[in-house]
């Protein structure tokens, strides 16, 4: 190592990280529910699983089923609502020392409006990450599809909250469009990118293999995706961006930081090995010293094209 000190330290927007990987929204719980098998304290930031404001039962099962290189989820966004989740869930993640970003989702804007303004008053939660294009239900991609409808969302949202707000939106859109116009409304940041709508059906019994029908893919078969439309956007859009879509190692990742993320989310990984994450940050530090790069922002869009 030769003692050469490097800068894992990133930020996203407002929001400052000691270093630049989180964990994605739905594939890691409340974070209590890994802390047996990680030091959540060492991760970058943590995305809670979205909330909404009521209970939400989400879809009927089989909700799970793996495709070559994927995974497909017809989850629905279960949940026990934003009473449970700030009397059950919040006083564990105020006592961890990382970055805390709260998932929410809603129906409509209303919904998004009185979520924040709950949020808002609790300590321990660094931002909100708005989950506005969720495949699995059915009101999930309507939002972050259209561009009027984010930005109206945003420009409302800052009077609402003084939390950083993150969006996350959904490939196979007009992304910079949207982009462009959640960061004219107001967003500090963007996730990119949500799932893949997918579907596969079992030949033997000729029937979908979710109960829902149709699900969400994650996993590296869309990675190429995400790190295309991270790349587009950054070119584009004067706005941070967590890059995510089948991030499963430091290499991974790396492609994400290179097209221009400032920090990266791993999600169907922790259902592989709830450790990729802090493995990631550890190969990222050698990364570093062995590349005699010491700050990490240094490799923030540095591909060559």
């Amino acid at each position: 190592m030769g003692g050469f000190n490097v800068d894992l330290t990133t930020e996203v927007g407002p929001v400052k990280l000691k270093n630049p990987v989180l964990v994605a929204a739905g594939t890691f719980g409340y974070g209590q529910e890994y802390s047996h098998h990680i030091d959540l304290n060492k991760l970058g930031g943590l995305i809670t699983k979205t909330i909404t404001l009521f209970p939400c039962e989400g879809n009927p099962p089989p909700r799970l089923t793996e495709s070559p290189a994927g995974l497909l989820n017809s989850i629905g966004l279960e949940n026990p609502g934003v009473d449970v989740f700030i009397r059950e869930k919040l006083p564990f993640l105020q006592r961890l020392k990382t970055a805390v970003i709260v998932s929410i989702a809603g129906e409509s804007e209303e919904d998004y409006l009185r979520l924040a303004e709950r949020l808002t008053e609790k300590e321990g939660i660094k931002a909100l990450e708005l989950n506005v294009s969720c495949p699995n239900v059915k009101s999930g991609q309507i939002i972050g599809k259209d561009a009027r409808l984010i930005f109206s969302l945003c420009r409302k949202l800052k009077k609402a909250t003084d939390l950083p707000f993150i969006l996350k939106l959904p490939p196979f859109i007009d992304v910079v469009e949207v982009a462009q116009a959640a960061r004219e409304g107001g967003a500090e940041a963007l996730s990119l990118i949500n799932a893949v709508p997918a579907m596969v059906i079992d030949v033997n019994s000729q029937r979908p293999k979710l109960g829902n029908v149709t699900g969400g893919l994650s996993g590296p078969a869309i990675r190429p995706i995400a790190v295309k439309i991270v790349w587009e956007v950054c070119q584009k859009v004067n706005i941070p961006v967590i890059g995510m879509g089948g991030i499963m190692g430091l290499e991974d990742a790396l492609e994400f930081v290179l097209a221009g993320a400032s920090a990266i989310a791993v999600g169907t990984a922790n259902f592989v090995d709830p450790g990729t994450s802090v493995r990631i940050i550890e190969e990222l530090e050698q990364y570093l010293r062995e590349k005699k790069i010491k700050n990490f922002s240094e490799l923030v869009g540095a591909v060559l094209i």
